[in-house]
């Protein structure tokens, strides 16, 4: 409607009401007194009489048009003060408390560069478990400086579980109806699952080993069962590579005596676990590849194609680990030397600079 003159505003009016307010006979008319091919639309005219009722004029009165903003520096202010009693309300809430409408609060906060930022979940930490934390970094960094190939003849290993069917969240799931259908969704008290073990080094990943009775069920891992995985199904896929390390979390399973006999029977001295030489520091597992990668890895990619069996899955699961790349698995390897210094220079702490990199 800003495209139109005071005059000719005021002269589509004049047409209307000279016109039995019609809107076609105003359109016609006003093409004939200005001598133009387009005369103005029906919501033009409507709103323009609308006006001129309501106001007795056509020109837009004060108070009518855009609202005035509420981008100014008081609010700004407001908002930084805000913010700076307690960053984690939401934008819904602190709207109601400044008396700000959402949308100008979030103009404010971008004009002002805030930014909402996820909480970050890591492994907490006992006191204790800092300087184990930073004993191992300076060793692991040690043992790569002394050795440039120590990265590439570490094996890291660990165990994850992959469920094959999700819970049903009762309190998001609701079924529309006239009536109560009274559904009731059976499932299984104890999920189907697999529970995996991989080995990853820079150039392979050895796996995945399923811990399963003969029906194929998934067992729990015990001393026992993870010593048959240890000497059937690592043991030979190790036998031709004497100079590798092989990494270990502190699970009982793993730090057993006869299990810890059997390592050293395999690896000699070269083992990184808790109660060997090489120390491993418990409740961290931003520092090793499986945790830090590979089954954040798998579990986007596995469950892709929805699997309905326990078979299914464990195929996407092999599937999976043989796509990926040595050239993956090498930059894995270095980043598992970068972690350690960073844990150093952290002092053992967590690693910030990994937990919020972009």
């Amino acid at each position: 409607m800003e495209q139109y003159t005071i005059e000719q505003r005021a002269q589509i009016v004049e047409l209307y009401f000279s016109n039995q307010r019609s809107i076609v006979l105003t359109q016609r008319a006003y093409r004939r007194y200005f001598n133009v091919r387009v005369g103005p639309s029906e919501s033009t005219i409507n709103r323009l009489v609308a006006n001129f009722r309501q106001q007795g004029a056509v020109r837009n009165l004060p108070g009518a048009g855009r609202r005035r903003t509420v981008h100014t520096d008081d609010n700004i202010e407001r908002v930084q003060e805000s913010i700076r009693e307690d960053g984690e309300t939401s934008t819904r809430r602190r709207s109601t408390q400044l008396g700000l409408s959402r949308g100008s609060l979030q103009r404010i906060l971008h004009t002002i560069r805030m930014f909402p930022y996820k909480i970050q979940l890591v492994q907490e930490l006992k006191p204790t478990d800092y300087q184990q934390r930073l004993d191992y970094a300076i060793y692991f960094r040690q043992k790569a400086e002394e050795n440039h190939d120590f990265i590439h003849n570490l094996i890291m290993s660990d165990e994850a579980h992959f469920q094959l069917n999700g819970f049903v969240n009762r309190q998001n799931c609701r079924i529309w109806a006239t009536e109560n259908p009274r559904v009731v969704q059976q499932r299984q008290l104890h999920p189907l699952k697999c529970t995996v073990w991989c080995g990853i080094s820079s150039e392979r990943i050895i796996g995945p080993y399923f811990f399963e009775n003969e029906h194929g069920v998934a067992v729990s891992i015990t001393g026992v069962r993870y010593r048959t995985m240890l000497e059937n199904f690592l043991r030979p896929a190790v036998e031709n590579h004497p100079q590798v390390w092989f990494q270990q979390d502190g699970a009982t399973a793993h730090t057993a005596r006869d299990t810890m006999a059997l390592l050293r029977d395999t690896f000699g001295e070269r083992i990184i676990s808790r109660t060997s030489d090489f120390n491993w520091p418990p409740r961290s597992p931003d520092l090793t590849a499986p945790d830090f990668f590979l089954w954040g890895y798998l579990k986007g990619k596995v469950y892709i194609n929805k699997p309905r069996t326990i078979q299914q899955l464990k195929n996407n699961i092999r599937d999976e680990i043989n796509n990926i790349t040595p050239e993956v698995l090498r930059k894995v390897m270095e980043n598992v030397l970068e972690r350690a210094r960073i844990c150093e220079a952290e002092n053992g702490h967590h690693l910030r600079d990994i937990i919020f990199h972009n």
